[in-house]
C-alpha cells in the first residue's frame, strides 16, 4: 500500500503561492492532490451554475499541468468529505492531509470533524493560513475584542503589516518536488455530478498598473466597467492574496488596498460572529416587521421596478453573474428600504447569482445596507435611485445597455413612489428600534 501525503485542493485552485500545498511537498511522501465536490455545497446550486463551471475547467487545468510536468494528477471525488478520507484509507497509507484554513461557518464544522476523524486513526491534520494576510484574532483591539468598525481594524492591519517579514511569495520551483506518481487518478465530468455547462463564464482579472492607477477616479462609474474583478479569483484562490497585497503596495495604491482590507474585515467579523449569518449584527434590527411581498421581490429579482439603474444592476447580475459595487448598494437599499423586504431574501439571492459570492462580504454588505450590521449606513440614510443617477451614470450608458427601453411606453412604472417610500421605512425602523 503506497505511503501518501494528501493535499486537499479547496479555495486554493493554484499550484504557486499555495501554502498548504508548499508545507505538504516538504515532506518524505509523496504527495497526492484531490479535491472535493461536496455534495452538500453542490446540493444547493442550480445545474448550470457558472462558479461550479470555473472551478471545474480550473481543476481540469490543474490536473492536465500536474499530468504533463509532474506525472502526477488530481483525483475528483464527489462525495462526504469525511467520507472521502474513510475510503482513501483503504487504497493508501496516509501520511497526513494538508489544506488551507477555510473560516466559513460550515466548513469550520466541517474540518472540526475530519480532524477528529483523523485524529483518531492517527493521521495528521495540517491546516494553514494562506487566503488572507492576517487571520482570526491577529487584528484585534488592545483588549483583544474584535473591531466592528472598518477604519480602525484597517489602521491597525496596516500597523501590524509594517512589521510583518516582507511578503514573500512562495515561488518554490515545484519541478522535481515529490508528487504522487500516477496520472489516472479519478476524473468526474460536470454531468457525472448532474450538472451542465453554463452560458456565464468568469472574466479574466485586471490588475494592470492603470487599472489600478485610476482605480480610485473609475472605479463608482459602472458605464467604465473599471473595477479589477478580482472577486472569484480570490475567493476560489485562482490567485494569491499577497501576490495582490504586493502589487497594491508597489503600486502605492491605497484604496486599492483598502478594497482587499475590507474583505478581511468582513472574514474577520463572520469569524468571530458566525451567527451574523442570519441574524442581525445588531439584534433590535430583527424586530422590524418585513413587508416581504413576494410579487414586489420578484419584480426586483427581474429588473422591473421602475427605477432604471436600479434595474439595469438586477438585469446586469441575472445576465452576466457580476454586478458593479456601486449599484450593489442601491440595489441593495432599494429593497431592504424603498420594499421592506427582509435583506437576507436579497443576501440569499446573491448568492445564487453573483460569480464573486463571498459569504463573509455579502452578509456584511447586505446587513450594512439594512442598517443592521456592523459599520453600518444609518436607517435613515435611503439612497434616492434618481439621483444615484446624476451622481453615477449621467450619460445613461449603463442604463441604456442594460434597459434599452428605458425611454419607451414599453418601460414599466415605478412600482413605488420614493418619497412614499422613504417615508414608510423611517416610520417602520423608528417604531421597531424605539
Amino acid at each position: 500500500m503506497a505511503e501518501v501525503a494528501v493535499f486537499w485542493f479547496r479555495r486554493d485552485l493554484r499550484l504557486e503561492d499555495n501554502t498548504g500545498l508548499i508545507e505538504a511537498l516538504k515532506g518524505d511522501v509523496p504527495v497526492l492532490p484531490i479535491f472535493i465536490f461536496d455534495p452538500q455545497i453542490l446540493g444547493e446550486l442550480p445545474e448550470n451554475d457558472a462558479r461550479l463551471n470555473f472551478i471545474h475547467d480550473r481543476l481540469k487545468s490543474l490536473r492536465e499541468r500536474l499530468q504533463n510536468d509532474f506525472g502526477s494528477s488530481l483525483a475528483f471525488y464527489h462525495d462526504e468529505p469525511i467520507d472521502v478520507f474513510k475510503n482513501l484509507q483503504k487504497d493508501f497509507d496516509l501520511k497526513g492531509v494538508y489544506c488551507n484554513r477555510d473560516y466559513e461557518p460550515y466548513a469550520k464544522e466541517r474540518d472540526e470533524k475530519i480532524k477528529d476523524y483523523l485524529e483518531s486513526v492517527e493521521i495528521e491534520f495540517h491546516t494553514f493560513k494562506d487566503q488572507v494576510i492576517f487571520e482570526k484574532d491577529e487584528v484585534v483591539k488592545d483588549d483583544g475584542d474584535p473591531y466592528v468598525v472598518y477604519t480602525p481594524f484597517m489602521k491597525t492591519w496596516k500597523e501590524h503589516f509594517k512589521k510583518v517579514k516582507p511578503l514573500q511569495e512562495e515561488k518554490e520551483d515545484l519541478q522535481g518536488k515529490n508528487f504522487y506518481q500516477n496520472k489516472d487518478l479519478p476524473f468526474l465530468s460536470l454531468k457525472d455530478m448532474g450538472f451542465k455547462e453554463s452560458e456565464i463564464t468568469v472574466p479574466d482579472y485586471d490588475v494592470s498598473p492603470s487599472l489600478i492607477e485610476d482605480y480610485e477616479k473609475t472605479r463608482n462609474f459602472p458605464a467604465k466597467d473599471a473595477t479589477s474583478h478580482l472577486g472569484p479569483h480570490l475567493r476560489f484562490g485562482t490567485v494569491s492574496v499577497r501576490q495582490m497585497v504586493k502589487k497594491a503596495k508597489a503600486e502605492k495604491n491605497e484604496t486599492f488596498l483598502n478594497e482587499l482590507i475590507w474583505r478581511e474585515f468582513f472574514m474577520q467579523i463572520l469569524w468571530h460572529f458566525p451567527r451574523t449569518t442570519n441574524e442581525a449584527f445588531r439584534k433590535k434590527y430583527d424586530r422590524i416587521p418585513w413587508r416581504n411581498n413576494e410579487d414586489e421581490f420578484e419584480k426586483w429579482k427581474n429588473g422591473k421596478t421602475g427605477y432604471a439603474l436600479v434595474d439595469a444592476g438586477m438585469r446586469q447580475l441575472n445576465a452576466t453573474g457580476y454586478m458593479h459595487n456601486r449599484v450593489r448598494m442601491l440595489v441593495a437599499s432599494f429593497l431592504c428600504k424603498h420594499l421592506l423586504i427582509d435583506w437576507r431574501w436579497g443576501e440569499a439571492y446573491f448568492a445564487e447569482k453573483l460569480l464573486d459570492y463571498e459569504l463573509s462580504s455579502n452578509v456584511g454588505n447586505w446587513q450594512w445596507a439594512a442598517g443592521s450590521g456592523v459599520d453600518a449606513a444609518p436607517y435613515f440614510r435611503i439612497f434616492n435611485p434618481m439621483t444615484q443617477i446624476d451622481k453615477f451614470d449621467k450619460d445613461r450608458k449603463y442604463i441604456k445597455k442594460w434597459v434599452p427601453e428605458v425611454d419607451t411606453d414599453d418601460y414599466v412604472s415605478k412600482m413605488v413612489d420614493h418619497k412614499e417610500a422613504r417615508e414608510r421605512c423611517l416610520d417602520t425602523y423608528k417604531s421597531a428600534l424605539s
